[in-house]
């Protein structure tokens, strides 16, 4: 079994217990349903317009609301602004986020529900990376001595007024004290908010929370696993809090909370959980709802598997699973190396009408198209999957598939389809339980086979794998069956036995499903197990939904899981009321400049209230450095300062080339050949 404990179960969704937390009227924990937040984007001095936004985002079904407080003229307006809401009879639980300010948070104390202090510079406000030498380990114990001194009278007060806290450490603000000892780490994030934690408990104060908050999804998963094995450890039972920060916009950012939040969700830990989008905060209440009714209903039904003794999943380091790609064989005369794709393989699902439209099709695919011919592009699915294949009289379906085959978008299609009307170069696609029983001949014209696993094979079946040789596992889940958890013992069969071959998941959903449902499905159960390396790309399959849609959610979950980028990576911050741009316009103006750099990560930020440490995962940053002025960063250094916004996106590029990531925009021949063919 798993050395250290971080879940009630591995083999089944079950709820971690925790204490009940107090914010205002609403309860957290175990014992109650997920709590829902959100946060406000407007100026926390601009009373009336703070006051209609909460009011908004109760009405969309927020539990809890979040305002930003930087310093006393805001405190001063939460007053104020929670006196206007209980005369409206709005009653919802306000939580003030404080950096920096231990005196404003003593303040809005008075006013507000709940307190959000960020361990890495609640009293440690330093913005800096200076590396401190605690070759005596004392030292650094001996600084603890500030943090509880400036630390305990909000404790105190929060006690004497029944006030709730969140110990929130963010990834990218943790302290330099911090970020010396225990390094840019989860680790790091656990003992920051536990020294916190201490100052607490020592004064029998239980009040609280804890959220382990970082952009990348995969740091945050160990985080959380981190902090909920070291409570389990101490017998502690707070609540968590849990969210993505700078998720981003659209489905991109849904995909991103789905893969950090989900997969946790999966595993029974949460207990309150905002979604941070960026867009208006009343928007972000729906995915809310989603991912907590996937988590609720899981945990409701103990969704899962017979137990079984995992033995080979690391749930603290991530490390990719690398399966054997196809190595070209004699005597093929179509290139079989392109059928997956190195860094994580996107498979569509193809339909007999999908092919009365083949140029479409194509574009759809993510192909590029030359005097109506495909060709492979950075995004383009590596391979499709036909349940039914057009049959040999159908000479523009074939011809559409061999226009595919020949830029190595290969067809996988089952057997007996295959046997029925063979299709030259098709892979077969095999039911494990019939491929291990023997007796299996491959349709003329085919010299390749996938194999395909629901989950309920035995050990001995999954370790034939091996011998069976395949192009390609696609792991298709049987209905009524746990995906994550009948996963995760294919995964562990297969380590112990040694098969190395590539392996798919193939998400299968309704036709007329929800594309937010599908999003955060894929992100919560396919990625719950690609963050642990479980896996090698993904097919997301729903019938009549669109094939752009449907591929590019595959590729968002291979670039969500920091697998395969096919564009730029964009981490921005959820709007609040200390950014000093409208964060939505000046994304997307960046976005139409820069959107055709895969690989590279640009920070699009309104301010640096956390610290340049919040871009970790970024090359580059764009941060609102005072008003109508611009910061630009390569990393964490601040590189350009005080740019005027009007040439700031500009210089930005200018930023990219210098550092050799720049490349020229593609040139859309599609649009030529439309136009010469009218």
């Amino acid at each position: 079994m798993l050395l250290n404990k971080y879940c009630e179960s591995v083999f089944q969704s079950q709820r971690r217990p925790t204490r009940t937390v107090m914010i205002g009227k609403v309860p957290v924990g175990s014992e109650h349903r997920i709590a829902l937040q959100t946060m406000t984007t407007t100026d926390t001095r601009n009373i009336q317009a703070t006051v209609d936004q909460v009011k908004k985002c109760a009405d969309a079904g927020a539990d809890i609301v979040r305002i930003t407080v930087q310093g006393k003229k805001e405190a001063e307006a939460c007053m104020h602004i929670r006196e206007q809401l209980f005369k409206d009879r709005y009653d919802v639980p306000l939580v003030a986020d404080i950096h920096f300010q231990p005196t404003v948070a003593m303040m809005v104390a008075d006013a507000f529900e709940k307190i959000r202090i960020n361990p890495g510079n609640f009293v440690d406000g330093r913005k800096s990376f200076d590396v401190i030498n605690y070759d005596d380990p004392l030292e650094f114990e001996r600084e603890r001595e500030l943090i509880e001194e400036t630390f305990t009278p909000l404790v105190l007060k929060c006690k004497q007024m029944g006030r709730a806290m969140r110990i929130g450490t963010n990834h990218g603000s943790l302290s330099a004290r911090i970020l010396s000892f225990y390094g840019d780490t989860p680790r790091g994030m656990v003992e920051s908010a536990f020294e916190f934690a201490d100052v607490c408990r020592k004064h029998d104060y239980h009040n609280f929370v804890f959220s382990m908050k970082a952009s990348n999804p995969l740091v945050m998963v160990q985080a959380y696993r981190l902090l909920a094995e070291e409570m389990y450890k101490k017998a502690w039972d707070y609540p968590l809090h849990l969210g993505v920060t700078e998720a981003g916009e659209g489905e991109d950012g849904r995909m991103k909370s789905a893969i950090g939040i989900g997969a946790l969700l999966m595993d029974g830990l949460g207990d309150t959980i905002r979604v941070s989008l960026t867009e208006d905060p009343e928007y972000e209440i729906d995915p809310c709802k989603r991912l907590a009714g996937l988590g609720e209903h899981a945990w409701r039904t103990g969704l899962g598997v017979a137990p079984f003794a995992e033995t080979t999943r690391d749930t603290h380091t991530f490390k990719r699973r690398v399966g054997d790609l196809p190595v070209q064989r004699e005597g093929e005369d179509l290139d079989f190396r392109g059928a997956l794709h190195r860094d994580g393989t996107v498979y569509s699902a193809v339909s007999l009408a999908d092919l009365k439209q083949p140029e479409f099709t194509y574009k759809r695919l993510g192909a590029k198209l030359a005097v109506g011919m495909p060709f492979k592009d950075i995004a383009t699915s590596d391979s499709i999957v036909m349940r039914e294949i057009p049959p040999s009289s159908d000479k523009e379906g074939r011809r559409a598939l061999r226009r595919l085959q020949e830029v190595t978008t290969h067809v996988i299609a089952p057997l007996e389809a295959l046997a029925r009307d063979p299709l030259p170069g098709a892979i077969a696609l095999v039911p494990l339980k019939q491929a291990i029983q023997g007796g299996v001949t491959l349709p003329e014209g085919s010299s390749r086979w996938a194999i395909e696993v629901d989950g309920t094979e035995s050990e001995e079946q999954l370790g034939a794998v091996q011998g069976l040789e395949p192009i390609v596992v696609l792991l298709n889940v049987a209905d009524g069956v746990s995906r994550l958890h009948a996963s995760r013992r294919v995964f562990d069969a297969l380590k112990r036995h040694n098969v190395t071959a590539p392996v798919v998941h193939n998400i299968r959903f309704p036709a007329g499903t929800h594309r937010d449902e599908i999003v955060i499905n894929t992100g919560s159960l396919v990625g719950g197990l690609l963050v642990d390396g479980l896996g090698d790309g993904a097919l997301v399959e729903c019938p009549g939904e669109d094939l752009d849609f449907l591929r590019t959610t595959g590729f968002g979950l291979l670039q969500g899981c920091r697998m395969r980028n096919i564009k730029t990576e964009y981490v921005s911050c959820p709007s609040c009321g200390r950014t000093l741009f409208n964060l939505q316009e000046v994304t997307e103006q960046i976005r139409q400049r820069t959107g055709h750099l895969p690989g590279v990560a640009i920070a699009v930020m309104g301010c640096i209230v956390n610290g340049p440490g919040e871009m970790a995962d970024a090359d580059f940053g764009y941060v609102g450095g005072a008003p109508g002025k611009i910061d630009l960063y390569v990393g964490k250094e601040v590189v350009r300062r005080g740019i005027p916004m009007e040439s700031a996106c500009d210089q930005l590029i200018e930023l990219i080339k210098e550092h050799g990531r720049w490349v020229e925009p593609p040139v859309v021949e599609e649009a030529k050949e439309l136009v010469a063919t009218v």
